[in-house]
């Protein structure tokens, strides 16, 4: 039966791709992927030739019965999102799920996940964890799914860009300055950064900076009481 591999790719350094992941991408027939540029410089850098097609959100259901008819004809297909594990704030979920609706096998190839990255360093002792992913831009509706979201008794997970990261933390301070949080910018790469504390301890040392660069993730803990450890 033909195979349709879910590939968890590098969210910035490429040593990150399991060998398992080089070895899925070689046998593959097709690759599909969120951006073909950038799936192109990750296959180059591993010496990988395979053809391309494009799977993102704006053309995923076209896309999906490309890839159907290509595991109609025998063949094997991989996906790879443009970073991280496809399905988490990236596309992928609904090409899964029409190949496994058509009686296809679906398998994960297991790999690097910004979600799962910063929760293994948060320290953040919370038994339950949502993945909230990005917030609305709109600052009312941002704010009100953050109260929501405090309200729950676990933490979450929220992604944000470096335009908006001082308007979240601003609001999270706001709603619970005392709540414990741990910020990961830039994680894997080069410029690698986490800052913990109390949401205002971190929203004041953001603040300072004259720049805010890269991609940020945040772990904001469930405990009302969870403050930072001494």
């Amino acid at each position: 039966m033909a195979v349709l591999y879910i590939v968890g790719t590098p969210i910035g350094n490429l040593g990150d791709l399991s060998y398992r992941a080089v070895d899925i991408l070689k046998l593959s027939d097709l690759v599909a992927c969120e951006d073909t540029r950038r799936t192109l410089k990750l296959l180059n850098h591993f010496e990988i030739s395979v053809p391309l097609i494009s799977c993102r959100a704006g053309n995923e259901a076209q896309a999906a019965r490309k890839v159907l008819a290509l595991l109609g004809e025998g063949k094997t297909v991989a996906y790879a999102s443009d970073a991280g594990t496809p399905a988490l704030s990236d596309p992928g979920a609904l090409l899964a799920r029409t190949v496994a609706e058509a009686g296809h096998e679906v398998i994960p190839i297991p790999g690097a996940s910004a979600f799962a990255s910063l929760v293994s360093v948060a320290g953040g002792m919370d038994k339950s964890v949502v993945f909230e992913g990005f917030l609305s831009p709109k600052p009312g509706r941002r704010k009100s799914r953050l109260r929501e979201l405090l309200a729950l008794d676990c933490a979450f997970v929220v992604y944000e860009s470096p335009f908006r990261i001082m308007k979240l933390m601003e609001d999270l301070s706001g709603l619970d300055g005392e709540r414990y949080v741990c910020v990961g910018r830039e994680m894997t790469k080069c410029h690698e950064e986490y800052l913990r504390g109390s949401v205002a301890e971190v929203c004041a040392a953001l603040a300072v900076r004259n720049e805010r660069l890269g991609e940020f993730s945040v772990y904001v803990s469930g405990n009302k009481h969870n403050k930072k450890v001494n």
